[in-house]
């Protein structure tokens, strides 16, 4: 496809990154958002604003566009199906669906045959009764939530009475493993059997918000491999067009676990901008736009880090070196536990 029209679902700062990639290739996007202050707005050509259940406003944007995009998973199904029956939605709305649930996330994982740590689903206090081998764990609402928020840790059975759980919501329990590390790929799959995948890595979080990154990671040759492996192959059991980020754990047995998948760029591939010949962001608008396939190569070796809540205030105004890069998020309110910006340094 020529030079399309991209829109994109969501304003923030992925969003504006896909967006400047974009660009780069004389690509124009429109942004489709329920914010009204959306950072995305500074870097789309167009900028909409309208609830992701108006099919009328819906209508409107996907008019404008050639294909369709988005740049969380949390967007409504129904808003993803009625948009891919006027215009092609990639990733596929129904990998969304799956992904964006976490049990059935696990339960496709498990079906093909990739280890995850072991869960349960929980729908009452019954269900949490019947699964104390599962505790120390934490509990999750099946869908929506990151960052941290919608999980409970429970580090034992006395805890669970004192939980005041909206049942309401479904739940899932996991069982919490003797972290040694944890890991990420990202993955761009262009057709069956072609990929741009970097190499994995190395992530550490803070209170659940992801706080750093880095490559090289720190792990061992066959565990490379292994991430690679399995990234490669949920991409092809998903038929993924696009970018994809896997979350992997490690053990302190050097087991491998798959904590989720997220079905579009990734905070934790940042620093592709600065360390690769092609970043994440352009790698997912070359595949959705079916454009040429570029090798994508290191050229250095590269740390992220997340600037979150005040910590921006601190490099608005501050004098870096040649090797650093300071991304500004332009967001509106500085908040706690937000990400703000972000400073990728590149390693020698």
């Amino acid at each position: 496809m020529s030079n399309p029209v991209v829109g994109i679902l969501g304003g923030g700062q992925l969003g504006s990154m896909l967006s400047i990639a974009a660009k780069k290739l004389g690509i124009r996007t429109i942004i489709y958002c329920e914010d009204k202050d959306g950072p995305a707005q500074y870097f789309a050509n167009e900028y909409m604003v309208g609830d992701y259940k108006n099919e009328k406003k819906l209508s409107e944007f996907a008019d404008k566009v050639d294909l369709i995009t988005y740049e969380f998973e949390n967007i409504p199904f129904d808003t993803l199906k009625f948009l891919n029956n006027k215009k092609k939605v990639l990733p596929d709305p129904k990998i969304n669906k799956i992904i964006q649930n976490r049990l059935s996330e696990k339960d496709f994982l498990n079906k093909c045959d990739i280890r995850t740590t072991n869960y349960a689903y929980i729908k009452n206090d019954g269900d949490l009764d019947s699964n104390l081998n599962l505790i120390p764990g934490i509990l999750k609402t099946c869908t929506m939530g990151y960052d941290g928020k919608g999980q409970i840790k429970i580090s034992n059975k006395e805890e669970i009475e004192n939980l005041k759980i909206d049942f309401n919501n479904d739940y899932i329990l996991e069982k919490i493993i003797n972290l040694k590390k944890e890991v990420s790929i990202i993955i761009t799959r262009f057709g069956h059997q072609k990929y741009e995948i970097y190499e994995p890595i190395e992530n550490v979080h803070e209170d659940q918000i992801l706080k750093s990154s880095k490559i090289p990671s720190d792990i061992s040759e066959k565990l490379k491999d292994k991430c690679t492996n399995w990234a490669s192959r949920i991409a092809e059991e998903l038929y993924y067009i696009g970018t994809m980020c896997v979350e992997f754990f490690i053990d302190k047995n050097d087991n491998l676990f798959v904590n989720e998948i997220a079905p579009r760029v990734h905070n934790s591939g940042h620093l592709t901008i600065n360390s690769h010949n092609i970043s994440q962001f352009e790698n997912h608008i070359r595949s959705i736009c079916n454009l040429e396939k570029i090798e994508t190569k290191k050229i250095e070796n590269a740390r992220m880090i997340n600037l979150i809540g005040k910590d921006i205030e601190i490099y608005r105004n501050k004098k870096l070196n040649d090797n650093e890069f300071f991304y500004d998020y332009l967001k509106k309110n500085v908040k706690e536990k937000r990400k703000m910006g972000h400073l990728t340094i590149l390693e020698k």
